[in-house]
């Protein structure tokens, strides 16, 4: 959860589904063919089923995705694998009570193994994506690589990343991959790397002797800008290049002014096409690291949480 006093977006300011389904479709036209819905947390938006019906039906979409807390998971996986939903990863930290409530200031564990349990029968290949931060949950990578095997789920462990909310990061609670790695075979053996087709995938990963993989996103130590072909587009319809960036590109406006889609596709290129971002690989380089948004403009400016990063 973010900070308490965060700045909450405007209701009016929030994309319609048919507002979404226009940009994705100017996206779409200009080849993107993977959409994720994240957040925030995208199931407590009122009828989501419909909108991943839609993206669904879209047949230039190749891959749909959706990221979630997994709290009401339960009660709508049915409803989103019906709908057309092709796969799922849901966000899970620790599988202690106290760690849960601690980290996300209530406790909901219980409901998201529900959830998990619920949705894994439904979506094949189900992800677990886990946060590590030392003296917190780095002593359950084990203990969740097993949760994840028992549910035909895989874990994918990610490096703390000083992007967002993150105002408690510290360079010293990172838990890198190499530590990550070197934990695993204590327990299991060395790990075997997979090699991918797909080089753009944030995750490096590996296969335990038992033909059990689990992944391993290594934002904070080992970047991947030079791969990285994504972007965010957020509730609100500002367009981000990187998690580091401090603007975006309103096209909420540019829909709403009535710009045609051709230029707003005009638009969406040109940026792209000057894209420098390099974000992860500039704060390895620079040295010694603090938070990347100090807590007082964080309080200011709700796109600089990660809670409206998402999209």
């Amino acid at each position: 959860m973010p900070e308490q006093d965060y700045v909450w977006l405007p209701r009016e300011d929030v994309l319609q589904f048919e507002e979404i389904e226009a940009l994705i479709d100017i996206f779409l036209g200009e080849g993107v063919d993977k959409v994720r819905l994240t957040g925030g947390e995208p199931l407590l938006r009122r009828d989501l089923p419909v909108l991943v019906r839609a993206l669904a039906e879209r047949e230039r979409v190749r891959d749909l995705a959706l990221t979630t807390n997994g709290v009401l998971l339960a009660e709508h996986a049915h409803a989103l694998k019906d709908a057309g939903l092709h796969r799922l990863t849901v966000s899970l930290d620790t599988l202690h009570h106290d760690r849960f409530r601690s980290l996300a200031r209530f406790d909901e564990l219980d409901r998201v193994i529900a959830g998990i349990d619920t949705a894994s029968p439904l979506f094949g290949g189900l992800k677990i994506d886990t946060v590590v931060i030392r003296g917190v949950n780095d002593d359950e990578l084990v203990d969740l690589i097993e949760f994840g095997r028992a549910r035909n789920a895989e874990v994918r462990f990610i490096e703390y990343m000083d992007v967002g909310g993150a105002t408690q990061w510290s360079m010293d609670r990172v838990v890198s991959r190499t530590q990550m790695l070197d934990t695993v075979a204590q327990r299991y053996g060395p790990p075997v790397p997979i090699i991918e087709a797909d080089s753009s995938a944030p995750a490096r990963r590996y296969r335990l002797d038992d033909g059990t993989v689990f992944g391993i996103i290594a934002s904070t130590t080992a970047p991947f800008c030079s791969d990285c072909d994504r972007s965010r587009l957020t509730a609100d319809g500002m367009w981000y290049l990187c998690l580091y960036a401090n603007e975006g590109k309103d096209l909420r406006r540019a829909l709403r002014s009535g710009t045609a889609p051709a230029e707003i596709a005009s638009m969406i290129r040109a940026v792209w096409e000057q894209r420098r971002d390099r974000g992860a690989e500039e704060r390895l380089a620079g040295g010694a690291r603090s938070p990347l948004i100090p807590l007082d403009r964080l309080r200011r400016d709700p796109h600089l949480e990660m809670h409206t990063r998402g999209g």
